[in-house]
């Protein structure tokens, strides 16, 4: 079902999806209503910046609270009817899930539920939500379909993912609300965060650093950038789920439901090895990089590749910049920021 909005919700909004997310719907005439609790996983610099930008747009406003505070959350949602809701605010990281599993307890799981209910209660048409691609885990047949079964995550945070689209499957059922999940895959670009491979390895290059590669670079990854990403974001939130009349429990599918329910991949559909994704950032910089080959990392998956055809069928999109592409409108933001 094809829907058209004016309020919009964008949780996570200082972060690095929700920052360029956001941006993209002041440019299309949205009022976006920004959520973020400006936690300091990584440099807040970064996040303020990005919010600078945002709030020169007269049709933003920004909240800083965290979604464990359901009475502030509670007051945003009455207080200016909001029609969609893209749940971006989540502690990110796979390797850091290893020592602060709390976090993301706090964050992805009970901050989760304060969405599902402020949601439910105030009659949103559709919840998007970000999952992500280690969800797939322990599998190993490719390309990772949404209409395979996930049931053996690797990693605290993919638990916390899966939990996610397993709790808005429940509100779909239960409350008749539209959800939509999205598993992205690698996501890179300007402003990207400064945990992430591009960013660490930019880095260390231009300051003749070496860089630690895992699993010696064989890792294969399906590089998503963040334009790709927002476009298809975008796409899919005007397209609220309709229920799958062919499902059935004989056979559940766990990509679609009897319920206004779907889950998507948004994944660059082209997985490449990490070794050629470092040339890359080497060409673009000019300078080769200084390698140390490690293991493989415990909760990391030696490969991602994503099928993006139930994407392609239902919204028309398929990602499609060029790891160089990408990389080099990296390099080149990094240097006017940083240099």
């Amino acid at each position: 079902m094809h829907l058209e909005y004016q309020n919009a919700l964008v949780t996570g909004a200082a972060g690095f999806i929700g920052f360029h997310l956001s941006r993209r719907l002041l440019d299309d005439g949205y009022r976006v209503f920004g959520v973020d609790n400006l936690n300091d996983y990584y440099d807040l610099t970064l996040k303020q910046d990005r919010l600078e930008m945002l709030n020169s747009y007269p049709g933003f406003t920004f909240f800083k609270t965290d979604l464990s505070d359901m009475d502030r959350l509670e007051g945003i949602f009455k207080a200016y009817g909001i029609d969609v809701v893209v749940n971006l605010a989540a502690q990110a990281g796979v390797r850091y899930s290893l020592t602060n599993p709390n976090a993301y307890v706090t964050s992805n799981l009970s901050g989760f539920v304060n969405i599902l209910e402020c949601c439910r209660h105030q009659a949103v048409k559709h919840l998007v939500f970000a999952s992500s691609s280690s969800v797939y885990g322990a599998n190993t047949n490719m390309p990772f379909s949404v209409h395979h079964n996930v049931d053996h995550p690797v990693s605290l945070y993919a638990a916390s993912k899966k939990s996610n689209e397993l709790m808005a499957h429940t509100y779909s059922h239960l409350f008749d609300l539209p959800c939509t999940g999205l598993r992205f895959f690698t996501v890179y670009g300007p402003w990207g965060r400064p945990d992430m491979a591009l960013f660490l390895f930019t880095k260390a290059i231009l300051e003749g650093k070496p860089i630690d590669v895992f699993n010696h670079g064989k890792m294969r990854r399906d590089f998503t950038y963040i334009d790709d990403i927002v476009e298809g974001v975008i796409r899919v939130m005007k397209n609220s789920p309709d229920p799958n009349p062919k499902w059935t429990g004989d056979s559940p599918d766990p990509g679609t439901s009897y319920a206004r329910y779907k889950i998507y991949n948004i994944g660059n559909n082209n997985p490449v090895e990490l070794m050629d994704f470092i040339k890359a950032i080497e060409a673009a910089l000019g300078k080769e990089a200084i390698k140390h080959f490690m293991d493989l990392q415990p909760g990391d998956v030696p490969a991602t590749y994503a099928d993006v055809d139930d994407l392609i069928n239902d919204v028309g999109f398929k990602p499609a910049t060029s790891v160089p592409e990408g990389i080099g409108k990296f390099v080149e933001w990094y240097k006017a920021y940083y240099i």
